[in-house]
């Protein structure tokens, strides 16, 4: 039990950076009730570390837990939205509606050519970005419109 904390513990930072991240997003849309933009955890100006460390401060060890999971719910008095870190891209984001799909990995690796699944990973990410953007605009926070991707 005892390495499972340990593991809990290293995650939260990570978590809590994606959290952070959502935070600009998160101001244009109705589920949030922060008034107070100047609190640390919400500017930009300051350094990640300490914004982490502010957040993590506010959340009590019930949204901590609860952000562990995949799907994360919100957390309306700090402006948190909510969030699904389920979304697969091993060969494209498809999942997610319309998308490039690439061949199954071993297709891929059978080219020999580095710099090609550089490239599709960057038309990945690309299509990731701008769906996680649009589903974002249209509050949805479902599963496969994150940017957490799975590639195993």
């Amino acid at each position: 039990m005892k390495h499972r904390l340990i593991t809990l513990k290293a995650l939260l930072p990570f978590l809590v950076v994606v959290l952070i991240a959502c935070v600009p997003v998160r101001q244009a849309h109705a589920q949030t009730t922060v008034e107070n933009p100047s609190v640390p955890y919400l500017n930009p100006d300051l350094p990640i570390e300490k914004r982490v460390d502010d957040l993590i401060s506010r959340m009590t060890l019930e949204e901590k837990v609860r952000q562990m999971q995949h799907t994360a719910p919100a957390i309306p008095r700090l402006g948190i939205p909510s969030y699904d870190w389920w979304s697969e891209a091993l060969h494209g984001i498809a999942r997610s509606g319309y998308a490039t799909v690439f061949p199954q990995a071993i297709g891929m690796a059978a080219t020999w050519d580095a710099g090609l699944v550089h490239q599709e990973a960057e038309v990945i990410a690309t299509e990731t970005r701008a769906k996680y953007n649009q589903a974002q605009r249209e509050g949805n926070h479902s599963i496969y419109y994150g940017l957490t991707l799975w590639a195993s």
